[in-house]
């Protein structure tokens, strides 16, 4: 059976180039894999692997292990251990675990509670009461004879927004274990980034570790603070870190002097605030604030690594696992093709394309761009009544409790959305269709729907193959290199098997969502004597504006006040950033399979599996125990 090529009639089979195309982007990600996983390695100089920690009720902690190969028996290292912050996952702070590493700093970067690989926790507040897990390292830490290559004497840690109020938790726990046992805290030196809300008399009292603080100058959630912005200088809670500390000051400081350290590291009680000029979620990506963290760390354990702080390979890592990220998802369609051309059975979903929509001319033009900005402007104002909405139709999950009934907080509210606004693209399409198609000669027939309960079932065959082998492949690269793909915000991570539960749960309503842009895209949006880019490309900002919109509108509002337009709610606009980008590439993917199959059920039914375990191995989940 021959691929479809041109509008009307199949073309000729090329099969040979899918199969080039395939092998390409297959090599791509083999190659861009393996150098992202040599410098996360420092080039063999840093032994990286995967360790599973139990901890107290059951629960237990995965964890990424970077151990320089300077660090032995005889030449002991110190130890940090990084706990990201809320929706992130160990591999979201890579970047300041292998520079660390790179420095000859042991590493233990964590998955924190109900978060990753790691087992959710028996406590709605986990990050207050047990560090998202970090009080159980530092025990462990400290206490076991197997890491016989860390300076138990050097113990620190570091961690970003939730992440970093676990770290402060931390320092005024193991604080007051200290006094009580007349001991040095097993906490010789934290990191604070981005989370300022806890920097209260009553949890600084007890900490007897060295605290760096840093927080970004324009922080979203900085109308929390006591003067409702990210200006550290006059900042009560930046004050208190320094005035609360023993033998800093004689007389109480009224303000701070960002980037100066404070006090002396053997008497633990360095203190020094940084301001970086950025937002709360690029701060980690920062080259300034990563430096500065290099640069506290080094201080505090003495450490002279010879390697600026500047000299920084992160971000090469980041670029290589984005080629990866973009050479995986491309290699779905050459799959395809090569997978309808050569299996008999998924031969026969291969039809002629239908003729493309006549281009709309004066009340039709009207009737498609008005359509378009409905779509947009409904896709905005219904995002945070939805998020909203969500907090009571699953009052378990956002109270954090373990629950098997939609355990997942964040994507519970983008479900709901996707739900409401599939329903809004099918209806918008009909309406088109009624107001303006039928009466121009326009025939279902021509959309790409016909189709056959065999054939669907087939297509879902077919779709669920490419999926399975998009994360095989995703599995034995982390397997063998221990990378995954991901830019920044964007992951895709090796997936626990128990989320696989929860696809039954979750497909649905974002698959009503998938297959109302299909039909969309393909249905409405193909144009007789349009260029297929500039098709695409329209069809990409219809699919992603009104998510667009809100994050311009919030941070339009923020420039401008000085305060977020959604406060309560900002955490669901920051989850924008990944949403938003894969929103805008998805209608290309639908597109490419439609041209593949002449219908418009491929796409969906692969790209909602894909989008759907990349949502769940990326978000918290409060699966029980």
């Amino acid at each position: 059976m021959p691929l479809n090529q041109t509008s009307g009639s199949p073309g000729p089979v090329r099969v040979d180039h899918g199969q080039r195309l395939l092998l390409v982007c297959l090599l791509v990600v083999g190659l861009a894999s393996l150098l992202a996983s040599l410098i996360q390695s420092s080039w063999g100089r840093v032994k990286v692997m995967d360790i599973r920690i139990p901890t107290q009720d059951g629960q237990w902690l995965v964890a990424d292990l970077f151990k320089p190969r300077t660090a032995t028996s005889e030449t002991p290292a110190p130890l940090v251990v990084v706990v990201p912050g809320f929706q992130r996952s160990k591999e979201t702070l890579a970047n300041i675990s292998l520079e660390l590493a790179r420095r000859g700093v042991v590493v233990i970067a964590i998955d924190p509670y109900a978060q990753g690989s790691s087992s959710a926790s028996s406590t709605t507040q986990a990050a207050t009461e047990q560090g998202y897990g970090l009080f159980a390292v530092v025990d462990y830490a400290a206490d076991t004879n197997n890491l016989n290559y860390i300076d138990k004497t050097r113990i620190g840690a570091t961690g970003h927004s939730a992440g970093g109020n676990a770290v402060l938790q931390g320092a005024s726990y193991f604080g007051q274990l200290a006094d009580q046992l007349g001991q040095p805290s097993k906490l010789q030196s934290v990191f604070i980034s981005g989370y300022a809300l806890s920097l209260t008399n009553r949890i600084l009292r007890s900490v007897r570790s060295n605290v760096g603080f840093s927080y970004a100058l324009f922080d979203e959630g900085s109308y929390r603070n006591e003067l409702k912005n990210g200006d550290m200088r006059w900042a009560p809670e930046a004050l208190r870190l320094l005035n609360t500390t023993k033998g800093l000051a004689e007389t109480p400081l009224e303000e701070v002097e960002i980037d100066r350290y404070y006090g002396d590291a053997a008497a633990r009680n360095i203190r020094v605030v940084h301001n970086e000029r950025v937002v709360h979620p690029f701060q980690p990506y920062s080259i300034g604030a990563t430096a500065n963290q290099i640069d506290y760390f080094e201080h505090v354990f003495d450490l002279k690594s010879g390697l600026s702080s500047h000299d920084q390979v992160w971000y090469w890592k980041e670029l290589l696992t984005l080629v990866t990220l973009v050479a995986a998802f491309v290699a779905l369609i050459p799959l395809a093709r090569v997978l309808l051309a050569n299996v008999p059975g998924f031969q026969v979903l291969v039809h002629p394309l239908p003729a493309p929509q006549p281009r709309p001319q004066g009340r039709g033009w009207l009737v498609f761009w008005g359509l378009f900005l409905t779509g947009a402007t409904i896709a905005c104002f219904t995002y945070i009544p939805m998020t909203e909405l969500s907090q009571k139709l699953f009052a378990a999950a956002s109270n954090r409790e373990q629950t098997w009934f939609f355990p997942q907080r964040m994507n519970n509210g983008v479900m709901l959305w996707a739900g409401c606004n599939g329903l809004v693209g099918f209806l918008l399409f009909f309406l088109g269709y009624r107001w303006h198609g039928r009466a121009k000669g326009i025939r279902p027939e021509t959309w790409g729907a016909g189709t056959s309960w065999l054939e669907l079932r087939r297509t879902a065959l077919l779709a669920l193959t490419l999926a399975f082998s998009f994360f095989l492949l995703v599995f034995l690269v982390y397997y063998f290199l221990h990378v995954d793909y991901r830019f920044v915000f964007i992951g895709v991570r090796a997936f626990q098997p128990v989320l696989l539960l929860l696809l039954p749960m979750y497909l649905p309503l974002f698959f009503l969502f998938f297959l109302a842009n299909s039909l969309r895209v393909n249905g409405s949006m193909r144009l007789a004597g349009q260029p297929e880019w500039l098709g695409m490309l329209v069809a990409g900002f219809a699919n992603s504006l009104g998510l667009l919109l809100i994050v311009l509108v919030q941070y339009v509002t923020f420039a401008m006040t000085g305060t977020v337009y959604w406060t309560d709610g900002w955490l669901y606009i920051n989850l924008l950033f990944a949403v938003v980008p894969i929103m805008f590439v998805l209608p290309y993917f639908h597109r490419f399979f439609f041209r593949l199959t002449g219908r418009i059920y491929l796409g969906p039914m692969t790209m909602c599996l894909v989008f759907i375990m990349i949502l769940l191995s990326n978000t918290v989940c409060y699966i029980p125990l």
